[in-house]
């Protein structure tokens, strides 16, 4: 990994949290459902516009640290527009590199390789993920909130 690769902070992170993508809410969501951390306290929102299995529109909003934030915007970009069988890859990919178990280079992650130094900071890990478990609950149209209390390897 370069140096630009292992700063939590890049610049592509900070860029999203000060500007977050598909922020606010949508004006009649298929599904939605919300993502706390109750050990720092962010807190997000999903909505979804589903037509099947495609991903037509989505939107988050919420208060969370810059990790969140970014994560989360970063994560409506790469969905939007999508099957909801490529966002559970994406998902999964994504989890996976946070969490060590595979390298950032072995999987097809895009613009989110960007938030692969998050994988150095465990506390952190948490923050990075909760956007994407909260779009995960809304796919299964489970609405509530998911917790990232409850998700395996600290994650």
């Amino acid at each position: 990994m370069s140096s630009a690769e292992d700063d939590l902070y890049q610049q592509i992170v900070m860029e999203h949290k000060r500007a977050p993508r598909n922020f606010g809410h949508l004006a009649h969501p298929t599904h939605q459902a919300q993502g706390t951390n109750p050990s720092c306290g962010d807190k997000i929102a999903v909505e979804l516009e589903l037509d099947g299995e495609h991903i037509r529109n989505i939107a988050f909003n919420g208060q969370a640290c810059a990790i969140c934030m970014a994560s989360s915007s970063m994560m409506t970009e790469a969905v939007k527009g999508r099957d909801v069988p490529l966002a559970r890859q994406l998902q999964g990919h994504f989890r996976a590199v946070l969490t060590g178990e595979v390298e950032p280079e072995d999987v097809e992650i895009g613009k989110l390789v960007a938030l692969s130094a998050v994988r150095r900071y465990p506390s952190r890990i948490k923050c990075a993920l909760l956007g994407w478990h909260a779009l995960m609950h809304a796919i299964a149209g489970q609405g509530g909130t998911a917790s990232t209390e409850t998700s395996h390897s600290g994650a």
